[in-house]
């Protein structure tokens, strides 16, 4: 994870990242196939330079065995009550220890889910469901975004985002 490449995070990425967001993480094997799991939250670094996610073990075995296989990732941040959406894609992405606090994020994220889709009439037992694990079952993948895009439907979706100035 080089600090030579530029951030492509800024300040209103930042916050939509944090906001209620969903988090739709890619992957693609060998053969160009795809494969997609939902992320438990995420973490940013204080720097803006990597992104670390959250993932049920289990449940993602096809998305983890690509990205040991070839560390390609792309993950789609997407406001339910917006549309708000923003891609961010990386080549270095690994999987890496949790760290303490990380459940707790997790817990967090899914409580947050939950009232974000609770104002489009889903039950808060919908995001539960979702995001059933099993303690010990979380698994962390971190990455460092190389190209950004708008996705907000509309005329800019599919833009590249620029370097925040700095």
């Amino acid at each position: 994870m080089s600090t030579s490449l530029p951030v492509l995070i800024g300040a209103e990425q930042a916050a939509l990242i944090g906001r209620r967001v969903s988090i739709i993480v890619a992957s693609r094997d060998a053969e160009q196939r795809p494969h997609l799991m939902r992320a438990m939250g995420c973490r940013l670094s204080a720097d803006l330079r990597t992104v670390t996610l959250f993932l049920s073990g289990a449940s993602s075995r096809q998305v983890l065995d690509d990205l040991r296989a070839n560390a390609l990732i792309a993950v789609v941040f997407s406001e339910p009550s917006t549309n708000r959406t923003v891609q961010l894609k990386g080549s270095d992405a690994s999987i890496v220890p949790t760290a303490p606090g990380d459940e707790a994020l997790v817990q967090t994220y899914i409580r947050r889910h939950a009232e974000e889709i609770a104002g489009l009439g889903f039950a808060e037992t919908l995001s539960r469901a979702i995001f059933k694990h099993e303690p010990g079952d979380l698994v962390a993948v971190r990455f460092t975004p190389t190209a950004a895009f708008e996705q907000t439907p509309g005329p800019k979706a599919g833009e590249a985002l620029r370097a925040p100035a700095g």
